[in-house]
């Protein structure tokens, strides 16, 4: 039987360090100001030492709209294994924090997990809203198109919905773990290997736009021109001076809601003269770009077969 959504109440979470914890407060802020009128929010963060100050700061994006907000102190001995992988030097251990959500949070029965290089442009009630049946997880397929065709549910682990009541049931958290010593060899890609492979065959594919993964302009996952999601999967994010991110304009809006907000001198620079370096950049490292097929099929999707929601 699936988790069944009673009220407008809507379980977020995400997990944070302290040099992390500014993110983490766009993240927020984007949620609490495209929220419905009834939505009922309470945030979940998985702290793994986020000082006094930024917590305050945190707290104080209640004043965009009303809401819970807790934080859950992280053990990191719990961790030990995971921090054994070998994997992408920016994966922090912070990242696996939420294979251990269903006991971490014993008395939430579903969350939607949000990464820190997400910002949301949609309320979150209709992703929240969807019946997950005894499937454990719920997310949109992954970019990488070589990983999907050796597994077709494979899904990106930035935005994800937990059935934390069916993953008791299951006892999905020891099998994250014992997978992980069995594989930790092959694990890729950190956390995102692991909740694929153990959850394989009890995965939910949803609609694209709940995670549109932005590199570029032409390396995007969905062209749709509203996106509920945005995930910013290059290395280069969009607080990284000269990043590629096509949209990275939705960051810097969110940003201006918090207590990190721009002076406004330095949010011209961070917008308008950082897309000239951008652009600059970007020829240089694919000077080319103009007789690539996957730039006229970006151009043709984007401006002229314009697809809405």
């Amino acid at each position: 039987m699936g988790v069944i959504l009673k009220s407008n109440m809507i379980n977020v979470c995400v997990a944070s360090d302290d040099n992390y914890s500014k993110y983490a407060g766009v993240v927020i802020a984007s949620i609490l100001k495209n929220a419905n009128f009834d939505d009922e929010l309470n945030f979940y963060i998985l702290d793994g030492g986020i000082s006094d100050k930024h917590k305050d700061e945190i707290n104080s994006l209640v004043s965009i709209k009303n809401c819970n907000i807790n934080f859950i102190n992280i053990d990191e001995a719990l961790f030990n294994e995971y921090s054994k992988i070998k994997t992408h030097s920016y994966v922090t251990i912070a990242t696996y924090y939420r294979l251990k959500l269903p006991s971490l949070l014993p008395c939430v029965d579903k969350i939607i997990y949000f990464d820190c290089d997400v910002v949301v442009n949609s309320s979150l009630s209709e992703l929240f809203s969807i019946d997950l049946g005894d499937n454990l997880v719920a997310g949109v397929k992954d970019i990488n198109k070589k990983v999907l065709r050796k597994n077709p549910t494979y899904v990106n682990a930035g935005v994800l919905v937990f059935n934390l009541k069916q993953m008791r049931i299951d006892k999905t958290e020891d099998e994250f773990l014992s997978w992980t010593i069995k594989n930790s060899e092959y694990i890729k890609v950190g956390d995102q290997t692991i909740i694929n492979e153990v959850c394989r065959n009890k995965i939910k594919i949803v609609d694209d736009k709940w995670n549109v993964q932005s590199s570029n302009f032409t390396n995007r996952s969905s062209y749709i021109s509203k996106p509920c999601v945005v995930h910013f999967v290059s290395k280069k994010k969009p607080w990284h001076w000269a990043s590629f991110s096509y949209h990275r304009d939705l960051y810097f809006k969110y940003l201006q809601l918090t207590p990190w907000k721009l002076s406004e001198q330095d949010y011209k620079y961070w917008t308008k003269e950082n897309q000239k370096a951008s652009l600059i950049e970007y020829l240089k490292y694919r000077p080319l770009f103009f007789i690539r097929p996957r730039f006229y099929a970006a151009l043709f999707k984007t401006y002229l077969f314009k697809k809405d929601n």
